[in-house]
């Protein structure tokens, strides 16, 4: 039976999922709580490797149902490998991105059917799900301007297929609004988004 919290972070591209979770991480240090910070896709060798192939740009012919897959496969490799064993030890697992992604970014991004990938979520993820997730809600543009470096081949998408994101995100919100916290990050500080995120974990802390 799982004894940790695990806690995941979401939303658009450019949003600042990394710099919430490194924030998260430190608060949970201070309270002498033992933490595991992951990404997805990624976390392991194995999966870092399948991010690799999923984000180049090179891949331009990769299929919807290709794409979903190998999000899938990596996500498995790393509940095995990491998350479940870090659960179980008690650890307080942070992770950017999980299953919620795939139905944001396949399901309402490319249309695919929802329930089909919630079936393989449940298979991969050997049901484990996040105690708590929060969606970094940012105007899609505004967040794809935040982005300095080189575009990689998700965040190179039409501007319709990232507003789908969003609205996606938005859809899981209402949804599940006891798991799912919509954070709005447009115009604000990284300190007072994070106080807001505090308050969230502190709820949830045994």
């Amino acid at each position: 039976m799982k004894k940790g919290l695990f806690i995941t972070f979401e939303g658009s591209e450019g949003s600042g999922k990394s710099t919430q979770i490194a924030l998260a991480a430190s608060h949970f240090k201070t309270l002498k709580k033992k933490v595991v910070v992951l990404r997805e896709p990624g976390g392991t060798a194995i999966s870092e490797k399948i991010r690799a192939i999923l984000l180049d740009v090179k891949n331009k012919k990769m299929s919807d149902r290709c794409e979903m897959l190998l999000y899938m496969s990596a996500r498995a490799q790393l509940v095995e490998e990491v998350i479940k064993p870090a659960l179980s030890c008690g650890s307080v697992v942070l992770c950017d991105r999980f299953l919620d992604s795939t139905f944001v970014y396949q399901g309402y991004g490319h249309g695919m059917d929802l329930s089909f990938i919630a079936e393989v979520g449940r298979f991969v993820t050997q049901d484990i799900a996040p105690d708590l997730t929060f969606i970094m809600d940012i105007d899609a543009t505004e967040g794809l301007s935040r982005i300095k470096r080189k575009k990689d081949r998700i965040e190179l998408r039409k501007m319709d297929y990232h507003n789908r994101v969003r609205q996606g995100y938005r859809a899981l919100a209402r949804q599940d609004p006891r798991r799912v916290k919509i954070i709005d990050v447009g115009g604000r500080g990284k300190e007072e988004i994070h106080a807001e995120i505090k308050k969230h974990l502190n709820r949830i802390l045994p």
